[in-house]
């Protein structure tokens, strides 16, 4: 999944819901109401869209603040490390 969401073995929803929000963050004056029609039609309901649509937004509004405000991403050895203690016990 993350190293090729295209290809990735997921439902034909999550594939087009992908696709619609990569045209929402890097194209976003190319997306249109044909564009949410095709996401329907593989299946996606208007609440799971627009909830897809939300986290898109907040996800990209605070990687826009942290890359402005210099905020540190580990490396991923690093990450891996600390990934389990952090599944476990969250933002604790």
């Amino acid at each position: 999944m993350l190293a090729d969401w295209r290809t990735a073995p997921v439902s034909e929803g999550l594939r087009a819901t992908l696709g619609f929000l990569e045209t929402l963050t890097l194209r976003p004056d190319e997306l249109g109401q044909a564009d949410a029609d095709e996401v329907r039609r593989a299946g996606v309901s208007d609440a799971a869209l627009v909830d897809a649509i939300h986290v898109c937004a907040l996800f990209n509004t605070i990687d826009r603040i942290a890359d402005a405000l210099g905020f540190h991403v580990p490396e991923r050895e690093e990450a891996e490390k600390v990934a389990p203690r952090f599944f476990a016990r969250g933002y604790r």
